[in-house]
């Protein structure tokens, strides 16, 4: 029986998580799921977004379903004891060090998207983010100017290992798929982005079966809402990906639909939605469960190598969209009970 850690979270994340759960159990899989609290929820009852004992959880677990962190109700604390250092304390303690993030678009959807129709259908990428390194765990700090005046500084870095097995993931994924790698940088003007095509090249002599391709990161922003077909997987830092792939999701119609993995060296990972904690409609029923659902879909076919009952929830979601069901991010009108009522009915 495989072990899952159910981290919901703050915000919306209870809501999602219990969805996806609700659709997991109508699979009759043999999962057991522990609960327990992270972010805000943490800080609450624990005085610290990641607990011990959530983390132990998390480490003795087969997979981690998370749900989403973020309170503004402690957007004073300092950095350190934020909602959102949890997800960063779990990237780093778990080694998550890759981040798949898929997009495409589902029939049904095109005119909910913003780009036009016969673009818009063309969506069916992974974006490949690393996760571990990058400005967001460099060094930081705040301090004054010789003349005074207050600066901040966020270092970005890369060593060539980090590089190395960001984009031989990439390679890999490629290799299921149409084998062509997009690898995304900065090289023109930022050094690490220099050693980052110079890496990823090297790396591409073990996949001589797989077409490389470099882009500038400005570029790529332009190239996904003007010819997103043209890509089939995306390798980038962790900056780059966080951007790209939140505009993958307006490409396809909304941020509620994107399921993600986070991912260690055996394949053991957290899966969430990509969507955050949405705390201006916490608890009113409206959010989009199907990121969640899907990241559960993603749990099974990734870390715990069951690809049938994995397809099954893809179908099935859809299936349901296919059929008309919208919650209120793609225009329509059903609450996140009605949404997973929908998905059920579809999984038959």
């Amino acid at each position: 029986m495989a072990l899952i850690a159910l981290l919901a979270g703050d915000g919306i994340g209870p809501e999602v998580t219990a969805a996806a759960c609700t659709v997991l159990g109508a699979l009759a899989l043999d999962l057991r799921f522990e609960e327990a609290p992270v972010g805000g929820a943490a800080y609450r009852v624990a005085g610290h977004p990641l607990p011990p004992e959530t983390l132990a959880l998390a480490e003795r677990a087969d997979a981690v379903l998370f749900g989403a962190v973020g309170d503004p109700a402690f957007d004073a604390l300092e950095r350190t004891m934020r909602p959102e250092q949890a997800i960063l304390g779990l990237r780093k303690e778990l080694g998550l060090f890759a981040n798949l993030r898929p997009a495409r678009m589902f029939a049904g959807l095109e005119d909910a998207s913003a780009l036009r129709p016969e673009i818009a259908g063309r969506i069916d990428l992974m974006i490949v983010r690393e996760l571990t390194g990058d400005v967001y765990f460099g060094d930081k700090g705040r301090g004054l100017t010789r003349t005074g005046l207050r600066e901040g500084h966020d270092l970005m870095r890369y060593d060539e290992v980090e590089v190395a097995r960001i984009a031989r993931t990439g390679f890999e994924i490629a290799r299921t798929r149409s084998r062509r790698l997009t690898s995304v940088d900065k090289a023109n003007v930022l050094e690490t982005s220099q050693l980052w095509r110079e890496v990823v090249n090297e790396v591409a002599r073990d996949f001589r079966d797989v077409t490389l391709s470099h882009m500038y990161c400005d570029n790529a922003a332009m190239q996904l809402v003007r010819d997103p077909g043209q890509f089939d997987v995306i390798v980038t830092g962790n900056l780059f990906g966080d951007i790209l792939s939140d505009q993958a999701s307006m490409c396809v119609g909304s941020i509620g639909l994107l399921p993600s993995a986070s991912l260690d060296s055996e394949g053991k990972g957290l899966f969430e939605p990509i969507h955050g904690s949405a705390p201006d409609i916490a608890g009113q029923g409206k959010a989009n469960p199907c990121a969640a659902i899907l990241s559960a879909a993603m749990m099974l076919r990734t870390s715990l190598r069951m690809p049938e009952p994995a397809g099954r929830i893809e179908a099935a979601v859809a299936a349901a969209i296919a059929g008309g069901a919208r919650t209120a991010d793609l225009g329509g009108t059903l609450s996140t009970g009605a949404m997973t009522d929908a998905v059920l009915a579809a999984l038959g």
